[in-house]
């Protein structure tokens, strides 16, 4: 019989591992414009973006407390419930960067978590209003509100360099873009390597919970409180991640959906920046994918609405639809398999 220490382990090692997939995976979503215009080669940006993925993360936990407390009561949460929805959004992940295609890791998260705690306690297990307010309202507002920065911004951005030659404005723009491209990967850590805190910590306070121990206290919750251990573990996780690259998806973001010049790049990024980190100072778990997609969306409707490859952002947009069900599907699968392993301890 496996022990629920060691079940803990697991967990905790399961999700490193998530962080980490999620690095490579949404690599794309910090570099992908600075790649594709030239200004840095694919090796020095997805280092620098690494390094500040690392420090974002270590800036606040405000989405991991929403994580570990707001979908599913801990009393409700086993270990093995948490090992599944991690292997449901890992297998999820995984498809979609092998076809290249910019889903959510986050969504993937929070549907896994949806799927294994249905199958292991019913519909009624799960908060299901939380995942309308934090998750279902700002799947469709975040990236309204990055199309929308990113359309206004590059907009006024045209008009304030019209007079400008254009070997300025390119040289300029590339400066700026490197600049955007930092914010843009510092507000990427700041949300996203906080789902996986978010998970651990729902793991050690479903542990204590259950009344079991071996565990020592230094590294357990206090309240509320993400562990400092837990912070780093994921901040440096998704650092190496993303330093690991994703160039399928780099593909995608910087060049199928439109042909991005540094000025549009800096656009996508900057609006994009501002989007994430509004979400993560109130705790909204929001798709960076999605946000930084919709960004480039913006930027290039600017110039004219067949700027975008509307087939391309269309597969997005559905691959944006499936992302919950899809990894709830393969949690609530993979839960009844664990179950068939770890028995009891389910």
């Amino acid at each position: 019989m496996v022990s629920m220490l060691t079940l803990l382990i697991l967990v905790i090692v399961v999700a490193l591992v998530f962080d980490y997939i999620n690095g490579f995976h949404d690599a794309a979503n910090a570099i992908a414009t600075v790649v594709s215009t030239g200004v840095l080669p694919v090796r020095t940006a997805v280092i620098l973006a690494g390094i500040l993925n690392f420090i974002g993360a270590i800036t606040g936990t405000a989405v991991a407390k929403t994580i570990a407390s707001g979908f599913a009561e801990p009393m409700l949460v086993t270990q093995v419930v948490v090992l599944a929805a991690l292997i449901g959004a890992c297998i999820w992940n995984l498809l979609t960067w092998w076809y290249g295609i910019p889903s959510s890791s986050s969504h993937a998260l929070i549907g896994g978590l949806a799927g294994a705690v249905v199958a292991h306690a019913g519909i009624s297990a799960f908060n299901w209003g939380t995942l309308t307010d934090k998750v279902l309202i700002p799947l469709v507002l975040s990236p309204l509100a990055g199309f929308t920065i990113a359309f206004l911004f590059m907009i006024a951005l045209l008009w304030l360099v019209r007079a400008f030659k254009p070997v300025t404005v390119q040289r300029g723009s590339r400066r700026l873009q490197l600049i955007s491209a930092c914010m843009m990967a510092f507000s990427h850590g700041s949300n996203d390597a906080q789902k996986a805190m978010g998970i651990i910590t729902l793991a050690l306070v479903s542990f204590v919970t259950a009344g079991y121990t071996g565990v020592p206290e230094s590294m357990l919750p206090v309240g509320k409180e993400v562990p400092t251990w837990v912070v780093f573990s994921c901040a440096a996780a998704i650092g190496l991640g993303t330093m690991a690259g994703g160039k399928r998806i780099i593909k995608t973001m910087g060049a199928k959906i439109i042909r991005i010049t540094p000025l549009q790049g800096f656009a996508a990024e900057t609006a994009g920046t501002a989007t994430i980190l509004t979400a993560s100072a109130m705790g909204v778990p929001v798709s960076t994918t999605h946000c930084i997609s919709a960004c480039i969306m913006g930027v290039g409707a600017s110039k004219r609405l067949s700027a975008v490859r509307w087939g391309v952002a269309g597969n997005i947009v559905l691959a944006w639809v499936l992302t919950i069900p899809a990894s709830a599907g393969f949690a609530f699968l993979s839960l009844l398999g664990l179950r068939a392993i770890f028995g009891d301890n389910a």
